[in-house]
């Protein structure tokens, strides 16, 4: 296997985006969320761009490919908590579709690289 710079790819450097945009984001919610959805957010965001990075340093592609599993669904577990976080009146619709909108490319980024190392 290939091994790849993890501070190279797009798909990590997207990622500790979103964990720098989780913690601003987060940062306005209540403080009573200290524990719940701003934690979960912030552990989801980081995971990402932590995946990316652990698996990088895995002998075989299909272990780097599980690594990669991992972070595409700390994105959609990120999303969901973003979902949530609108509904419950943290955040606006503008400001939701913003985050929305940037981890759905970050999602397509990581499923179009999965698909390269599959093929």
């Amino acid at each position: 296997m290939k091994r790849h710079n993890f501070k190279n790819l797009k798909i990590w450097q997207k990622g500790i985006e979103l964990a720098i945009s989780s913690y601003e984001l987060t940062g306005s919610f209540p403080r009573e969320e200290k524990y719940g959805l701003i934690s979960q957010m912030n552990r989801s965001a980081v995971s990402v761009p932590s995946n990316i990075a652990e698996g990088t340093a895995k002998s075989s592609e299909k272990h780097f490919f599980i690594f990669l599993e991992n972070a595409l669904g700390s994105c959609f577990e990120w999303q969901t908590q973003l979902i949530i976080a609108q509904k419950v009146g943290y955040l606006e619709k503008e400001e939701f579709n913003k985050y929305e909108q940037a981890i759905v490319e970050i999602q397509r980024m990581i499923d179009s690289f999965m698909n390269r190392i599959k093929s």
